[in-house]
C-alpha cells in the first residue's frame, strides 16, 4: 500500500548506496585533502549485505517504491554487483532498475550488467577536456576510461544518461563539447548546478551555474525543443536537441527548487534511510533489520518514518547555505 508524506508526497524512488568507496576524488563530492589514503571508511561488517539489502527493497516496493537506483561511492568498485541487481530485478511491482557510476569500470561490466536485470545507467562526466578533466577528478585519471564506459553500456542496451556538475570558473567551457558529443551518440545529457551537499567541498553560491544561463546560452548555437515530463515529480526540465536522438535536461536544485513533488528516499550502505539529501540525521534500519524484525515490522518502521516527512531544505535554503546546518557527505548518502 502507497504512503504519503506530511505534504502528500509518496514514496515511489528509492537510492540505495552500496559502498562508500570511490576511485575519484571529485572536488565537489571527496576532496583528496580530507578523503585522503588514511581516511577511514565504513567497517566491512557495517555494511548491508546484498540479501539484506533485498529484503529491504522488497519492503520499500510494498509501500509503493517503483524506481531503484543504485549509488556509492562508487558501486562498480562493489565485488560482485552483478549479484544484487539479479536479486533486484526479480521483485514483482518493481518499474525501474538503473545505477549511477563514473564508468571507470563500465566497459568491463556493462554487458554482465544488462544481462542481470539493469535498465539504465547515469555516467558522470564533468569534462571532455583531459586537463579539466584531470582536474576535477583529483587522481589526475583521463576521461577515455569513462567515454568507452559510455558506448559499451549503448552497445549493451542500457539507457544511458550523462551527468554533467558545471561549476563557475571550473569547467563552464565544456558545456558546449558535451552537448555536441551527446547530440553524436544520442545520449540524455543532464546539466546539475552545483549542490551545498555535505561540508567537505566548501560550496559558495558564486560557483553555481543556474539553469536558466545555461539554456541561454545553449540555445544561441542549438535549436531545443521543450519536453513534457516523463512523470510526476521528475528533477529535470527537458528539451530535445532538433534533428538527434539526444537530450538535455536541466536540474536546478538551488535556483529552481522541487521539495514539493520529491518522491526519493536514500538507503546508506550502512543501512540509514535519509528522507532528504540534506537530512541532518538518518533512520538506521541495520539495527531494526538485524534485530530480528519481521518484514511487517520493517513496513510499519517505514511507514512511521515517511509519515512523519517533512523535508524540503531547498525551498527554505538561505543564506548561501548556513554553515550552523549538518549535512552528511554525498559519499555517504548516495546522491
Amino acid at each position: 500500500m502507497a504512503i504519503t508524506d506530511q505534504f502528500q508526497r509518496p514514496l515511489h524512488d528509492l537510492r540505495i548506496s552500496v559502498t562508500d568507496r570511490c576511485n575519484f576524488r571529485c572536488r565537489y563530492c571527496m576532496p583528496a585533502e580530507i578523503f585522503g589514503p588514511d581516511y577511514q571508511y565504513l567497517p566491512r561488517k557495517d555494511i548491508l549485505d546484498y540479501e539484506e539489502i533485498a529484503r529491504l527493497a522488497k519492503v520499500f516496493i510494498s509501500l509503493g517504491v517503483r524506481k531503484l537506483r543504485l549509488t556509492g561511492g562508487e558501486p562498480l568498485l562493489r565485488k560482485n554487483l552483478v549479484e544484487l541487481i539479479s536479486q533486484l530485478a526479480a521483485i514483482d511491482q518493481l518499474e525501474d532498475l538503473a545505477l549511477t557510476t563514473n564508468g571507470t569500470a563500465l566497459a568491463q561490466q556493462a554487458k554482465a550488467l544488462k544481462d542481470a536485470g539493469l535498465q539504465r545507467v547515469t555516467v558522470s562526466l564533468d569534462a571532455l577536456d583531459p586537463d579539466i578533466f584531470t582536474a576535477m577528478n583529483g587522481i589526475n585519471a583521463r576521461p577515455d576510461k569513462t567515454l568507452r564506459g559510455i558506448i559499451a553500456a549503448k552497445e549493451a542496451g542500457l539507457l544511458v544518461k550523462v551527468n554533467t556538475v558545471v561549476q563557475r570558473g571550473i569547467n563552464e567551457s565544456e558545456v558546449l563539447p558535451l552537448v555536441k558529443f551527446a547530440q553524436q551518440h544520442g545520449l540524455i545529457l543532464r546539466f546539475i548546478e552545483y549542490m551545498d551537499t555535505g561540508a567537505a567541498h566548501g560550496w559558495k553560491l558564486d560557483k553555481v551555474v543556474p539553469s536558466s544561463e545555461l539554456l541561454t546560452h545553449l540555445k544561441e548555437h542549438f535549436e531545443l525543443k521543450p519536453l513534457a515530463p516523463n512523470h510526476p515529480g521528475e528533477t529535470a526540465v527537458r528539451h530535445r536537441l532538433a534533428g538527434s536522438d539526444a537530450e538535455l535536461g536541466f536540474i536546478s536544485s538551488v535556483t529552481q527548487p522541487f521539495c514539493t513533488n520529491c518522491s526519493r528516499a536514500r538507503l546508506t550502505a550502512d543501512g540509514h534511510l535519509f528522507t532528504c539529501l540534506f537530512a541532518p540525521n538518518g533512520h538506521d534500519l541495520k539495527e531494526v533489520l538485524r534485530g530480528g524484525a519481521s518484514d511487517e515490522e520493517l513496513a510499519q518502521t517505514l511507514r512511521a518514518i515517511w509519515d512523519l516527512r517533512s523535508d524540503r531544505y531547498s525551498e527554505i535554503r538561505s543564506q548561501a547555505t548556513e554553515a550552523s546546518h549538518p549535512r552528511p557527505e554525498m559519499s555517504y548518502l548516495g546522491g
